[in-house]
């Protein structure tokens, strides 16, 4: 990475908080602060006649023939209902900040969810204001314009456009984003002068919360925040299809992994996760959250994110991973395989009773059913399973009313997916997980069972073998759609299709 000249002349906090009370003298400070040397640096300096030579000689790079963005008319939509929902109040949505990694490397950004729900834009510092009028609200997003040229800031700043990249002009943005655009770092000012009730989206900008601190609530920003949750319980048609792309590379991602398990097998599970990555990376924005690339026991990891160990043929390999598209909707598939390609008889039967399991549960994904019966159909049959095998003493109904099953399965039957991998998190609970399935919805449907290394109530043979399953499912009008079907699920599938893409008979 190039050594910046500079310091950062603006951090989100004084783009969003001070900036704006600047007086005439701003352009002069702004000048001064842009050529500010970093400690270490090797210019001493920037000169007059250099400084005056940066200014000028550059070609008119504006863009002219820019389109909208493909989800442009369901943006306006979603802002729409928010305006329905509460009408004459000022509404503030942050995209969020950069955040520091180490001394002067930032993390790589990604905006807020509740923004990029409302506007498909996703740059750093910028702010959407619904500003209440006699009928409705009128939007306006506040962003950073091209970084400046008068003073210095385009290549002089660690945040310059010859550092970081170009930003789009206001004009070019309301282009893309179909809404009014204006300045950013007016904006602070403007909101210390608002009056009348205001919300914001708590959690991403700290400059805005404070320009706003003396006109917030705690209670009325989470009203705000939770029905930015539930609105994204029903998915519109750009959302389906944005998840079916995220699928779709997902499953790719994972017909990746393997064809490389040999090479995995000779270094560990991060080939595993890096394999999965290059595909996430060459189709989407990035992986929708940490890969979990469980071998062995690590399977019995329910969020095995570390992925550095050994990866042995005879053992299981539990891969849970999704691709997130580049509007930010992310696959959350799961699949449990066997890393020489065979299941042995005692995986196999483990396995196939999460398959039962998990059958069991997409079958209950209907609308008007309750969110809560696809866990527990899935449930009743792990439990059956289990009292089956003698590990646990039935009858089943004492088992699934003591929770007894859950010393095996750990965790809930799915839950809801979108924008975030566990998306409307913020819903209230007679919503989502006491409400009722509607068309439209998109959930996973994952069951596993999990026997610890160090389980001694099992027998010595089932300890250190994990499975889990999971698939993408959209409720539909008469039923539901498995978005991930792409990827085999029954045993003898997933067999022959290991063996088809490692060129062997099986």
């Amino acid at each position: 990475m190039a050594d910046e000249l500079s310091e950062n002349p603006e951090t989100p906090e004084t783009v969003n908080a001070e900036a704006a009370e600047a007086d005439a003298a701003a352009g002069e400070e702004a000048e001064e602060e842009a050529i500010k040397q970093r400690k270490n640096g090797l210019y001493p300096g920037v000169s007059d006649e250099l400084a005056e030579s940066m200014k000028s000689g550059w070609a008119d790079t504006e863009l002219h023939d820019l389109e909208p963005i493909a989800q442009v008319a369901e943006t306006a939509a979603r802002r729409a209902a928010l305006s329905a929902r509460f009408p004459g109040e000022r509404l503030v949505v942050p995209s969020g900040n950069l955040k520091t990694r180490s001394n002067d490397t930032d993390y790589p950004f990604r905006a807020s969810v509740e923004y990029t729900y409302l506007t498909g834009n996703q740059t750093e510092d910028g702010v959407l204001v619904l500003e209440p009028e006699a009928e409705g609200h009128k939007a306006t997003l506040y962003l950073l314009p091209r970084s400046d040229r008068e003073n210095g800031e385009f290549w002089l700043s660690g945040q310059g456009e010859l550092w970081v990249g170009r930003r789009h002009s206001l004009t070019e943005s309301e282009r893309l984003y179909g809404i009014p655009v204006s300045d950013v770092r007016e904006l602070a000012a403007l909101l210390k002068e608002a009056t009348g009730p205001v919300r914001v989206v708590r959690g991403h900008d700290v400059g805005i919360e404070t320009a706003l601190h003396d006109k917030v609530t705690a209670e009325r920003d989470e009203e705000l925040r939770v029905f930015l949750s539930e609105a994204r319980l029903v998915k519109d048609r750009f959302e389906i299809g944005e998840l079916q792309k995220a699928v779709d590379s997902t499953v790719r991602g994972f017909e990746d992994v393997v064809r490389v398990l040999d090479k995995a097998e000779a270094t560990s599970e991060r080939y595993i996760e890096g394999t999965f990555f290059l595909r996430a990376r060459v189709e989407g924005n990035d992986v929708g959250y940490g890969s979990i690339c469980a071998a062995g026991p690590h399977a019995c990891t329910l969020h095995w994110v570390r992925n550095d160990g050994p990866v042995r043929s005879g053992d299981l390999l539990l891969l849970d991973a999704g691709v997130e598209t580049h509007t930010y909707y992310t696959a959350d598939v799961t699949r449990t395989l066997p890393i020489n390609g065979r299941y042995t008889e005692l995986q196999k039967k483990i396995y196939d009773a999460v398959y039962d399991a998990q059958e069991a549960g997409i079958a209950a994904v209907q609308p008007g059913a309750k969110y809560r019966d696809f866990h527990a159909a899935a449930q009743r049959v792990l439990a059956e399973r289990l009292v089956e095998w003698g590990l646990l003493e039935g009858p089943v109904e004492r088992v699934l009313e003591l929770g007894l099953q859950r010393r095996w399965t750990l965790h809930g039957t799915g839950h809801m997916l979108g924008l975030d991998v566990h998306d409307c998190a913020a819903a209230r609970t007679e919503t989502y997980v006491e409400g009722v399935l509607e068309p439209g919805m998109v959930l996973t449907v994952e069951p596993g069972l999990y026997f610890q290394a160090d389980d001694l109530t099992v027998p010595e043979e089932y300890r250190g073998i994990g499975a889990r399953i999971e698939d993408d499912i959209l409720v539909t009008e008469n039923g539901n759609e498995n978005l991930s079907a792409g990827l085999p699920r029954r045993s003898d599938e997933v067999e022959a299709w290991m063996a088809a893409l490692r060129g062997t008979n099986g």
